[in-house]
């Protein structure tokens, strides 16, 4: 027998099964962890200022509400694509769940302000009107 075929036939290490108390420290590590997921949208407005919109008029916030909205619908975008990928749901956890929790408590305390403040969407800029050209008749 070669050593090659020595090696290749020795027993291999076998490895003891977890024992019962690293595999309830595993359960209730997954179990926090799960329940920290959840836990972030219902608490939108901790990471935002309640103040923040006490004394903005209507336009100040209709543009940040605008602002507010574009941005929430960027970090949607941006967490489904990195979703896609390898380990994308931890990616998109770390890198944008806080500042999208962030954001809709802003979006939250923003919209409270407006209906406070009893504000109304602005209408419609319409274009000016501009009178039709009309060619000269042609000569005859």
């Amino acid at each position: 027998m070669s050593v090659y075929e020595s090696r290749m036939t020795a027993p291999t290490r076998h490895y003891q099964p977890l024992s019962f108390a690293a595999a309830a420290a595993l359960f209730v590590a997954a179990t926090g962890l799960g329940g920290c997921a959840g836990m972030s949208d219902g608490m939108s407005t901790a990471f935002a200022d309640p103040a923040k919109y006490e004394l903005y008029e209507c336009k100040q916030l209709e543009t940040e509400r605008k602002r507010l909205a574009a941005r929430t619908a960027e970090l949607q975008g941006l967490m489904a694509k990195a979703e896609t990928g390898a380990a994308g749901t931890v990616v998109a956890e770390l890198a944008y769940r806080n500042e999208y929790v962030a954001v809709r408590g802003q979006a939250k305390f923003a919209e409270e302000a407006w209906q406070k403040n009893r504000c109304q969407n602005a209408a419609p800029v319409a274009a000016p009107l501009v009178p039709p050209v009309i060619a000269p008749a042609p000569k005859r």
